[in-house]
């Protein structure tokens, strides 16, 4: 079966092309899976695609078919599996961590059976990089879900997010900076913008905490100031190893850049920001959020309970306990470059990896 298993260490780089990480869409990606054998490049418009990231916290899939404004979604599904829970202590994938992600993937492979995908990639980020026992994860998704994981490098996993996003970096934009919070990790991407063309990577780092690495090194129930602070500090630290390379405040300072944040953090603060009575892709997804109502809104969040959060619109239960952990990454990120506002994307690596397969398939986006 058809797997890649990436090496282990957290990369911080400048970005460099590879076979792999072309700036090529039309390049053949690692895990790429092909359910019948017709012709590669027909530009058929009557194929269906899907694109699946099992990341540390989510295990989320899309399925969908090109139109001629980029493609239109006719599936979708996602799930909290928390697959990286306990990793930082134990070093692997818990036996129910496996569960509850295979139990996710079981959906996603009927979905994919049932929409007659044609082609697919199912890719698999932090938790996968990190975890001791990940080749034994991989052969038994294979064996119970009949769907072959690509465990992507970081430098994949950020080329993917930033062509997910590219598209809602405003012309009048030099350069973006795209931040992913992930589960495991959290990618920074300073792009050069082309607005009619796919966006240069000039510089890229994944930093080594995500929601659910900050939550368990940290927890939340009795989370202090202090402790919040260093969560901060944390990330701090790498984004002045990033700025060292890619001179952002420089740009920040100059007008021509456009923060862009995409993560389960950054579209429930701003769904909390247009005070949504529930969560509504549709006005979240290209929204600007003034950067002082993100940090407000972060310190309100730090001042309740667990409880108190789960209880807010457009959180619930499931998040509840990780918002901190995120809420610390975004403001250590807009201490450290202060712009007046973020455009919040609810898109991101499956909607990277679509645009690359239906390139590659001949479909012109």
């Amino acid at each position: 079966m058809p797997n890649t298993v990436a090496a282990s260490s957290v990369a911080s780089a400048p970005y460099t092309a590879d076979p792999c990480t072309s700036n090529d869409e039309t390049a053949e990606p690692a895990g790429l899976h092909i359910e019948d054998d017709t012709p590669i490049r027909a530009a058929s418009t009557n194929r269906i695609y899907a694109a699946l990231d099992l990341g540390t916290n989510n295990c989320r899939l899309l399925v969908a078919k090109p139109v001629r404004t980029g493609f239109q979604v006719i599936d979708a599904f996602s799930r909290i599996v928390r697959l990286g829970e306990g990793l930082a202590s134990s070093g692997r994938l818990s036996d129910a961590a496996q569960r509850r992600a295979i139990s996710a993937l079981k959906v996603c492979a009927d979905k994919v059976k049932r929409r007659k995908v044609h082609m697919m990639r199912h890719v698999a980020t932090e938790a996968c990089r990190r975890a001791d026992n990940t080749q034994e994860f991989v052969s038994r998704v294979f064996a119970e879900t009949g769907l072959a994981l690509d465990v992507v490098s970081p430098e994949e996993e950020a080329r993917l997010a930033m062509l997910g996003c590219q598209a809602l970096l405003p012309r009048s934009a030099n350069y973006g900076l795209v931040f992913d919070i992930g589960g495991g990790s959290t990618e920074l991407i300073l792009v050069r913008n082309r607005p009619r063309g796919i966006s240069e990577i000039m510089a890229w780092t994944s930093v080594p905490w995500g929601v659910v690495s900050l939550a368990d090194a940290y927890g939340d129930v009795t989370l202090d100031s202090v402790e919040y602070g260093e969560m901060k500090a944390m990330l701090t630290a790498h984004l002045s190893a990033f700025e060292d390379r890619a001179r952002v405040s420089q740009r920040v300072k100059e007008g021509r850049l456009c923060m862009l944040g995409t993560s389960g953090t950054v579209t429930t603060l701003a769904s909390l920001h247009l005070k949504l009575p529930f969560y509504d892709r549709r006005q979240v997804d290209g929204c600007w959020v003034p950067s002082s109502s993100l940090r407000t809104l972060s310190q309100e969040l730090f001042g309740l309970t667990v409880e108190e959060r789960a209880a807010l619109p457009c959180i619930g239960p499931e998040r509840a306990d990780l918002m901190l952990a995120g809420c610390a990454i975004i403001e250590a990120i807009l201490e450290f470059w202060p712009v007046e506002q973020v455009r919040v994307a609810d898109r991101g690596i499956r909607e990277g990896i679509l645009r690359v397969l239906m390139q590659r398939d001949g479909i012109s986006l």
